[in-house]
């Protein structure tokens, strides 16, 4: 019978082993998985772009034979245009080469017989600088639809616009016409002789609704630091570029009529070549500098000192070069990349996190070249008279282990800097995604919450154990326990609504409840350390001293209370988030440090307590029986003694605890004013990764780099986690070796 029970629990012993072996297993192979799925999404940031020839169109002899001034294409690849001297628009499929239409330009003016220049606009507009000085503009629409059978029809048109048209001027070498939003049109005139005139025609109306026409004419005939090479307007009329054949940048504000004012004169190629191409940058803050020597580089204004409130144009990215001459610069439509000709190559570079992003080269030198509206078609003419269409795939182009990690010179910023703002209302702003504001806001509400918990936490344990009469240890330890089962979110929701507001109307009642309670408690300890062992007190309050504590805790904070506002008066002129303000530069926000190291602490206390109690209770009595008997006081006992046996536990319980506070979501995203900003400020706010993955994931798009960016967020998370949890055990193995098995 005995033999048939032992045999039983053996193999009961073995299944269970099996059991555990495979439930281990299965949890190392569950967390490996889901580090490998969130991997997967974030991995395609750094996938490499590509550009795919998707058609090759011999142009018609016909068309061939004339000028070409500008080609374009559709988001398909089926479609493309040419724009020639004659001002006709021909549309071509680019399946089989052949010519879909010939649409000539709606508006010729009077005497003209030939386009000179052709501006693109942006969204598929152009303006049309005749031969007579005179200025037409048109919008093209192209798009392909595929039939019934397959084949590929493609729908165009050519519709001009009549708000944006000017008279003939004689003299005029090239020409920018610009609308002024609510005020009327502008053009800015190049002239023989290297001239700059700028023309604005205004249209105001009166109460009534009637217009009153008026026109404003500024030119500019001062001498130039050299010859103009290269000139450019930003597409709202503010501001006019030029750069020179010895490498200098100028600019001028032209937004007043009737003034040109110059703002820079700067040298932008330090070889002292010539500027062979100006262009905007999409958001018309940057500006992209080419040079003969393949130099390319964007520039922005900021604040330098000694200017007072002025901005000077100052380089700030300096992009890969080119092999030749920079020949023409286009800007992509849709965010920050530039594109540079140069010959028979095509760069593709990113200005923000400054990536080359792809090279494309062609066999015959690129003459013209343009991107699709959306920016994932290139059409490119070379002087061979082929028309190239390619399939532009640039998935992530602002995002690099610089931008993510790195300091950047962001537009408007008068510094490099660690910034996060994943949106903004307008679609040309510049993704800020660097992921070092919220690691320092992890860390900073991890640390702070750390500092809070776990002196008390380990404190509370430790006088629980070893001091507290075994009655009140049975009610005191269950209710700290049952602290750890409240939500974070409840937790989150009072720190927010209720802590805040109240540490907001009595911050110098926290600061001097710090000094004054621990005096207190101090001198209260003093004398009663006089009173006599034996006497009756000392038996009715032996190991409930906790209890007897609490009446000077209460009364250290009300009289902190009350001299918080003579503080405040005779200390700090009467208000002391104005004396921070104005004296430290530091600004008080309602959700700050404090209130995140209290709530988030309260939710570490009661793990840190538990464990670190446990593992304190569990050292063997005969220690402390020894230790006591030897003649060390209970104190020295406890500290000398029993917290050393018990350092591996405890440090457990530690770590564990800090586990809890790097990932928690709520309370930091319900109790801090989510600023990603790095400062070390107990006033200030912060932004964890963990909350603000909780805030950006409902509104990123799938697939976008911001989706893709939250979910490497989630990675380094999971590795900051794996990092502490291995180097926590380490040190608690070596804990255990020197301290035994406790």
């Amino acid at each position: 019978m005995a033999k048939t029970f032992i045999d039983k629990s053996r193999r009961n012993d073995r299944l269970a082993e099996l059991l555990i072996r495979f439930g281990g297993l299965l949890v190392i192979v569950s967390v490996v998985w889901i580090l490998v799925m969130i991997s997967r999404v974030a991995l395609p940031l750094f996938y490499p772009s590509s550009a795919k020839v998707a058609a090759t169109v011999k142009l018609p002899a016909a068309i061939a034979a004339g000028k070409v001034l500008a080609v374009g294409s559709e988001e398909g690849q089926e479609g493309t245009f040419i724009l020639d001297e004659s001002g006709t628009f021909h549309f071509l499929k680019v399946s089989d080469g052949s010519l879909s239409a010939s649409i000539k330009a709606p508006v010729i003016p009077t005497g003209a017989a030939r386009v000179v220049s052709a501006e693109y606009l942006g969204k598929s507009a152009y303006s049309l600088l005749w031969d007579t000085g005179a200025i037409t503009s048109v919008t093209v629409a192209l798009a392909a639809a595929k039939g019934a059978e397959g084949k590929t029809s493609l729908s165009h048109d050519v519709t001009a616009l009549d708000d944006l048209t000017f008279a003939a001027s004689s003299g005029v070498v090239q020409s920018f016409a610009r609308t002024i939003e609510g005020k009327g049109i502008m053009r800015v005139d190049r002239l023989a002789g290297e001239h700059l005139r700028v023309t604005h025609q205004l249209v105001e109306k009166d109460l009534l609704g009637n217009e009153k026409r008026s026109s404003a004419t500024a030119e500019l005939s001062e001498p130039l630091p050299g010859r103009l090479s290269a000139v450019a307007v930003d597409t709202k009329g503010h501001y006019l570029y030029a750069g020179t054949d010895n490498g200098m940048l100028l600019r001028w504000d032209i937004s007043e009529p009737g003034q040109i004012r110059s703002l820079d004169t700067v040298l932008a190629s330090e070889a002292h070549k010539a500027i062979t191409s100006l262009e905007l940058v999409l958001g018309d803050v940057s500006v992209a500098v080419g040079d003969a020597a393949g130099t390319l580089t964007t520039w922005f204004p900021v604040k330098v000192s000694g200017s007072g409130e002025d901005r000077r144009l100052t380089r700030i990215h300096t992009l890969r070069p080119n092999t030749g001459s920079v020949a023409a610069i286009i800007p992509s439509p849709r965010d920050k990349t530039i594109l540079s000709l140069a010959a028979s190559e095509i760069h593709a570079d990113h200005m923000t996190s400054e990536r080359n992003l792809l090279t494309i080269k062609n066999s015959a030198p690129i003459i013209h070249a343009a991107l699709s509206p959306k920016g994932n078609s290139l059409a490119a003419l070379d002087g061979t008279g082929m028309l190239t269409v390619w399939k532009m795939d640039i998935p992530h182009p602002e995002i690099s282990f610089s931008t993510l990690f790195g300091k950047v010179w962001y537009e408007g910023y008068d510094k490099p800097e660690y910034a996060w703002q994943s949106s903004s209302a307008s679609d040309d702003y510049e993704p800020k995604m660097s992921l070092v504001p919220l690691v320092f806001g992890t860390i900073k509400a991890t640390l702070f919450a750390m500092l809070f918990a776990v002196p008390l936490a380990l404190l509370a344990a430790l006088y629980t154990s070893q001091f507290m009469s075994p009655k009140l240890k049975g009610r005191i330890k269950p209710v700290v326990e049952i602290m750890a089962a409240i939500p974070s979110v409840v937790i989150g929701f009072l720190a927010g609504l209720w802590l805040a507001p109240l540490i907001d109307k009595s911050i110098l009642t926290v600061f001097l409840s710090i000094i004054i309670v621990p005096l207190m408690l101090l001198i209260t300890i003093f004398f009663w350390k006089r009173i006599k062992t034996a006497s009756l007190m000392q038996k009715v309050t032996r190991g409930n001293e906790f209890i007897a504590m609490v009446p000077v805790v209460l009364v250290g904070i009300y009289c902190a209370y009350l001299l918080s506002g003579l503080a405040e008066i005779h200390l700090f002129a009467g208000d002391f988030k104005q004396w921070l303000y104005s004296s430290l530069g530091i600004r008080y926000d309602q959700r700050n440090s404090i209130i995140i190291a209290i709530a988030l602490g309260f939710a570490v206390i009661p793990i840190i307590f538990t464990i670190a109690e446990d593992a304190i209770s569990n050292v063997p009595r005969n220690l402390t029986a020894a230790s006591l008997a030897l003649g060390a006081s209970r104190w020295q006992t406890a500290w000398s003694v029993v917290l050393p046996s018990a350092l591996p536990g405890v440090f457990s319980a530690v770590m564990i605890g800090f586990g809890r506070a790097i990932g928690e979501t709520m309370i930091v995203l319900m109790a801090t004013g989510n600023t990603p900003i790095m400062s070390w400020s107990l006033f200030n706010g912060l932004r964890s990764l963990s909350a603000n993955i909780a805030v950006e994931i409902p509104e990123a798009p799938f697939n976008s780099s911001l989706y893709r960016v939250l979910f490497l967020s989630a990675v380094l998370l999971f590795i900051f986690t794996f990092i502490i949890n291995t180097v926590a055990e380490a040190l608690r193995q070596r804990f255990r070796k020197k301290y035994g098995r406790y």
